[in-house]
């Protein structure tokens, strides 16, 4: 079934939601949270790694080139139109969001690097030996926490954050 697109997303042209952004933690669906979203951009400082940015429409959206999230809960607590719902009698994930290797991977082309795999606390990516002497970045998906610390370290601009429906965003 294919996932419900925002109005942005059909205009944009990106009928398959490939260039989404990555919206704050405790979003949920694209549609739900543009609706509910007033733009506020209280979030915004309350983000204390400065990963919430300024988007497309000033609606907020997560920035991971200077690091990753963790999950603090910040931009949740003051957001007061509760376009951001966390659920305090769950301990659900945040999002299904996962990383995401892309094809210029310095390690899928044999080139060794491991930026990711030592920035990952969850220990999430690993490399695993194969014939020829180069190992290739191997994730995990029950661990992976999409939260994104990878994606700054990657001298290439190889890792992607989205919806493991989305596994095959392309750069």
């Amino acid at each position: 079934m294919p996932e419900v697109i925002s109005r942005m997303q059909f205009l944009s042209g990106d009928l398959d939601g490939r260039r989404a952004v990555t919206r704050p933690p405790w979003a949920g669906a694209e549609n739900c949270f543009v609706e509910q979203c007033t733009r506020c951009s209280d979030c915004i400082p309350a983000c204390p790694g400065g990963l919430i940015k300024e988007g497309r429409g000033r609606f907020p959206m997560l920035d991971f080139s200077s690091g990753g999230c963790d999950f603090c809960g910040e931009c949740v607590r003051v957001c007061q139109p509760g376009a951001l719902k966390q659920d305090p009698k769950h301990d659900s994930p945040p999002w299904d969001l996962k990383a995401h290797f892309l094809d210029s991977c310095l390690s899928l082309n044999a080139v060794i690097c491991r930026s990711c795999g030592e920035a990952c606390d969850e220990r999430a990516i690993r490399f695993e030996m194969r014939t020829g002497g180069n190992a290739l970045p191997a994730l995990n998906q029950d661990t992976c926490t999409g939260c994104g610390e990878c994606v700054s370290v990657c001298p290439n601009d190889s890792i992607r954050i989205s919806s493991n429906s989305l596994r095959d965003v392309a750069a």
